[in-house]
């Protein structure tokens, strides 16, 4: 068994996330009303990427965690970019 340690991310570092979350959080808002056409959506999507990933790594504590539950988590991630990769091509190419 691993060693079971506890990791305290300071105050001061959440809330500088916290901070980080809710500017992407109005940029993502800002963007909508820019006619970028297909790029909206992609740059919407690629924000929220970003936001999962500070949530993951500093409220979930998941840097902290070992390589192999990282690797899945990354697997999963993989998984969300191909299906929106998919749906895109779908898109795309609809008559």
């Amino acid at each position: 068994m691993s060693e079971n340690t506890h990791h305290i991310t300071p105050y001061r570092t959440l809330g500088i996330i916290l901070l980080i979350l809710l500017s992407l959080t109005f940029v993502t808002i800002e963007i909508t009303s820019i006619h970028l056409g297909a790029l909206t959506v992609t740059a919407a999507l690629l924000i929220a990427g970003v936001k999962g990933f500070l949530v993951l790594s500093y409220f979930m504590h998941l840097k902290h965690e070992s390589l192999l539950l990282r690797i899945l988590v990354a697997l999963v991630f993989v998984l969300f970019a191909l299906i929106v990769l998919i749906t895109f091509i779908d898109y795309a190419y609809r008559t």
